[in-house]
């Protein structure tokens, strides 16, 4: 297996699971692309991330070098061509539920530091500033946060903010009797969006939500309104959420996401210029918050990720298919 967007972490965790599977890996620190893909010649199996382009063509590509199936170290299948996929029978498989407590758990650091200004003091403090201001915050108990999607990660979300004492409203196409019995409200999106302090995004990209939030949906929003947003990154139109917090519509911004982040995230690019304008923006108001795509990485989503993604190849090779994506998912 050829082991695409390889991080020194990914070799360490996943050489670590083989030992019990016995393949041969061969971990290249680029990212999957029409140009890179000679680099699997040889490979039964490509193991990709987020960011790597399994497109129609690059599916087309490893098909002609004997590439038969492709492991996904993530839950989300957004990059790939699914239907070209299984046109060429290549088979597609993920890891559909690594660890939600770690993304949810991110999610609320993200609420936790935007609401009492974590970074700005922690920053101040270092330069011998103790003065407070500009650093106050409000009570959570007794807000309304607001759930887009209430899938894994997002009911792990509701649970936490319910034990701060929030009132939890959720919008999804699909209640769950779990979160009843929790005690969060089902309520239309729209309504959602208009009676929340504070909206968190837990939905998976697809063509119905690219750009999800845009400017209309934003109108709608309280003014002041905490966005937060851990799944993937074109589910907000990264132009109308800069307008909106150059008008004060948005008061707090948390990303660990961001539409255009194959060019950036994942690297270290401290020592280069940012020619991303509108990432660049984004970085000038003290009121947003970004992490670089971190939210799924703690210890114990990393060993769920490779011990699932050795367990998916192992079946490959036995000619068996474990955690396959199929055309019928896109209609999810």
């Amino acid at each position: 297996m050829a082991v695409y967007s390889a991080k020194p972490y990914d070799e360490q965790f996943l050489t670590d699971a083989n030992v019990a599977h016995g393949h041969e890996l061969s971990f290249l620190e680029t990212r999957l692309s029409p140009e890179t893909l000679p680099l699997a010649a040889g490979a039964q199996a490509v193991c990709v991330f987020v960011n790597d382009d399994v497109g129609g063509p690059v599916l087309d590509g490893l098909s002609r070098l004997g590439v038969r199936n492709v492991m996904l170290r993530s839950a989300g299948f957004n990059n790939v061509d699914v239907k070209a996929a299984a046109k060429l029978g290549i088979s597609v498989s993920r890891v559909p539920g690594y660890s939600p407590h770690a993304v949810a758990e991110h999610c609320v650091a993200l609420v936790m530091s935007l609401n009492r200004q974590i970074h700005r003091a922690y920053n101040r403090v270092r330069e011998g500033n103790f003065a407070l201001n500009g650093l106050m915050g409000f009570d959570l108990h007794g807000r309304t946060v607001g759930v887009v999607g209430a899938g894994r990660i997002g009911t792990c979300f509701a649970r936490i903010m319910l034990g701060f004492g929030c009132r939890v409203v959720v919008s999804d196409p699909h209640p769950s009797e779990e979160c009843r019995r929790m005690g969060v409200e089902y309520l239309p999106l729209e309504e959602v969006l208009a009676h929340s302090d504070i909206v968190s995004l837990h939905l998976p990209l697809t063509p119905q939500t690219h750009h999800f939030i845009q400017a209309e949906r934003l109108a709608s929003m309280r003014d002041g309104v905490m966005l937060i947003n851990t799944s993937r990154g074109a589910l907000i139109d990264t132009s109308a959420v800069i307008d909106a917090l150059k008008q004060g519509k948005i008061g707090y911004l948390g990303l660990d996401v961001y539409e255009e982040e194959e060019d950036l995230f994942f690297e270290d690019l401290s020592d280069e210029v940012l020619h991303d304008d509108e990432f660049s923006r984004l970085l000038t108001f003290p009121n947003v918050l970004i992490t670089g795509h971190q939210a799924f990485f703690t210890r114990d989503a990393m060993t769920h990720i490779v011990t699932t993604t050795m367990e998916n190849l192992t079946a490959a090779a036995r000619g068996e298919v474990l955690n396959q994506i199929t055309v019928d998912d896109l209609a999810e």
